[in-house]
């Protein structure tokens, strides 16, 4: 990682080289759908919902949900009062009796390692190991130990590096004064906040290794001053208490939908009477229906991760029953977006 200005923004926009990254295992995920189930020919003569989707094809909720979002978003299948149907592109080129099925094109890639392990995570709900490598642990595993953690820190950091100041420019924190940045990683993201709002200080909050590895990051970025670390587990004991404004960025995605509304709930309980919840995420729209970035990265989460990409209206949905007010959506870059709430008082 480099050393430079969090506040200089680069000339030209990355984001059609986080795409291919980001969308890399969905034409795996319609590899399964054309190959290994048939379910547009299978949808054809029976237009269902989502349970009755999972009962035919036996998968669990969460990749059942990611698979559906997919599709729509894709354009091959409509919802239409919970009811999913084929949308013409699919009935002609995705049902096996049409003239113009394109099944055989995709059938020599059926068992490709993604291909396979998406079909056991649709049948289980349990993520596969990270890029479907037979010798290495499940993401969550996998951070426990240090070679990759450092590997996989480096990654979300040299992407923070520019989705992290689009999301700091996107929000007025002038009455605040400390960020919490809750399983902060590198702390790119408490950096630039602090970079962009000079006044304010911030405390990353991670679990060991990462937060030796982070503190590490922070100094080679010159920002020990305003920017600490602190090595703690989300899940396992309550949230630092002296923070006025929360951070959780690219988190919640990782994990299912109880554990969501655990890590909200936390927040809530250890903000002050007015603090700022500040969520930094790939939204999917409150219909689910797009955009098909954030539907395409939707399925390597949900591979490789307990979780997938959350709806805007689900994500209010979980903020009201935590206790928040007051939520403004905002599009930062790269199809990430900010979800604000506040705590009364």
């Amino acid at each position: 990682m480099q050393s430079h200005d969090l506040t200089l923004a680069p000339q030209t926009d990355p984001t059609f080289i986080y795409r291919p990254r980001d969308g890399l295992y969905a034409v795996d995920m319609l590899i399964v759908a054309v190959c290994c189930l048939d379910f547009f020919t299978w949808l054809e003569a029976n237009p269902s919902d989502a349970a009755a989707v999972r009962r035919q094809f036996e998968t669990t909720p969460r990749p059942t949900d990611v698979m559906l979002t997919l599709f729509t978003a894709m354009g091959l299948v409509a919802q239409q009062d919970g009811v999913f149907h084929n949308t013409p592109a699919a009935r002609e080129h995705l049902v096996k009796s049409s003239p113009w099925f394109l099944g055989p094109y995709y059938a020599s890639l059926k068992d490709r390692p993604v291909v396979v392990d998406l079909l056991k995570v649709l049948r289980t709900g349990k993520p596969a190991n990270w890029g479907s490598q037979k010798n290495e642990k499940d993401w969550h595993q996998a951070m426990e130990t240090e070679e990759f953690a450092k590997s996989f820190t480096a990654a979300m950091d040299c992407r923070g590096v520019f989705l992290a100041q689009a999301a700091a420019k996107m929000v007025d924190l002038k009455k605040h004064r400390h960020l919490l940045d809750i399983a902060g990683g590198s702390g790119i993201y408490a950096c630039s906040f602090v970079a962009h709002h000079p006044h304010l200080r911030a405390t990353v909050l991670e679990k060991p290794p990462v937060d030796k590895i982070a503190a590490g990051a922070i100094a080679r970025r010159g920002c020990t001053e305003k920017v600490s670390v602190v090595a703690g587990d989300m899940l396992a004991a309550p949230l630092p208490a002296e923070s006025d404004v929360h951070l959780i960025s690219n988190v919640l995605h990782d994990w299912d939908e109880p554990v969501v509304k655990q890590i909200l709930a936390k927040s809530f309980q250890a903000l002050p009477p007015g603090g700022l919840l500040v969520l930094h995420d790939a939204h999917l729209n409150a219909d689910k229906t797009g955009p098909l970035h954030v539907a395409e990265y939707s399925v390597l989460l949900m591979h490789s991760t307990e979780g997938r990409c959350y709806s805007t209206a689900e994500m209010e949905e979980y903020l009201r029953e935590a206790g928040f007010v007051e939520f403004h959506f905002t599009p930062t870059a790269a199809a990430r977006s900010i979800l604000t709430a506040r705590k009364p008082g």
